[in-house]
């Protein structure tokens, strides 16, 4: 099949990229770099051995969009593009919707206009709100604690009413957790554009020696260490979970959650990274962020029934590939 990747250079869609050629999939990639650097499309050449062609655009500029969709017969569409810290969200709302919404509702547009059957978006853990985990696909969306997660529970609405008026325009929601880890080669991972605003990046960053110390946004959550809890997923992981979602046959939509199914701390996530690394970081327990909750894990019994896919990696596997990408930076 050949694939739209949106958002294909950064951290989730790179990864999803490179299973895509293992899988024996064409791709083309649209990004227009705001999060994300235009290296990683050489280190992708490098690692999948193919010429990947490639659009530096932004998806809310449908005349561009129309031009990429009439040069290319799309099997399917992976939308990955928009922005998504949820600090920055909080203080940039309009930004967050224009961008993300805009961004869904143009490449459905196009998808239904010509005709591409697949379209799989790229969802998250915040629609649940916070409701208690493990958090399983036919909970209400809950009532998000800020603009990101609200972008995303809003782009849900848009792609099931869109289905449910086009038969024929089939779409699967994959709702993940918090992935980390890095490319086993170490020529991929994340790579935030200034202050990371995710834990693993700002733990190899401090670990490395660019930030002087890591700050543990609060430790009086209810959790048994006292700070927020999350289901961290292995980005490689995370990526075969979208190829087995584009692999899936169905009408309609669908909705999957892609995690590990087991909680782990900050403070678990610093130990492991220390003591996998052998590295010591330097961190401070500072207030809570607005907007986070407590604690956040899956249920993903759906996905090993309906797509054959299930979390392989381990938090020991995730610290280190993030810190070896790190160190070859």
């Amino acid at each position: 099949m050949k694939i739209l990747v949106s958002g294909g250079l950064g951290f989730i869609g790179s990864h999803t990229v490179v299973e895509l050629y293992n899988e024996g999939h064409e791709v083309v990639i649209v990004d227009d770099l705001s999060n994300s650097q235009i290296r990683t499309l050489n280190v992708l050449e490098k690692i999948t051995g193919k010429t990947i062609p490639f659009y530096m655009l932004n998806c809310t500029d449908m005349g561009k969009m129309e031009v990429i969709f009439k040069s290319h017969q799309f099997d399917g569409i992976i939308h990955f593009a928009g922005y998504k810290a949820v600090g920055e969200s909080v203080s940039k709302p309009l930004e967050y919707y224009f961008n993300n919404l805009g961004s869904t509702i143009q490449l459905s547009r196009l998808a239904i206009k010509h005709h591409v059957p697949k379209f799989i978006f790229s969802s998250s853990a915040t629609v649940y709100g916070d409701q208690k985990s493990p958090f399983t696909e036919d909970m209400p969306l809950g009532i998000t604690t800020n603009p990101y997660g609200e972008s995303k529970a809003m782009n849900e609405r848009i792609l099931t009413d869109a289905t449910l008026a086009h038969p024929g325009f089939n779409v699967v929601l994959l709702r993940y957790f918090n992935p980390i880890g890095a490319h086993p080669s170490g020529l991929i991972g994340e790579l935030p554009s200034g202050i990371p605003n995710n834990l693993m990046p700002y733990i190899t960053q401090t670990a490395k020696g660019k930030r002087e110390k890591l700050y543990v946004f609060g430790n009086d959550y209810d959790t048994a260490d006292g700070t927020g809890v999350r289901d961290y997923i292995h980005v490689v992981d995370l990526a075969k979970g979208h190829v087995a979602a584009l692999n899936y046959n169905h009408k309609g939509i669908e909705t999957f959650n892609l995690g590990t199914g087991k909680g782990t701390s900050v403070l678990e996530i610093i130990e492991a990274f220390e003591r996998v690394n052998q590295t010591k970081l330097n961190y401070e327990i500072t207030d809570r962020r607005p907007g986070d909750i407590a604690t956040s894990f899956a249920d993903c019994s759906k996905a090993k029934q309906l797509l054959g896919w299930e979390a392989k990696l381990t938090i020991d596997d995730m610290v280190r590939d993030a810190w070896n990408f790190e160190k070859k930076l």
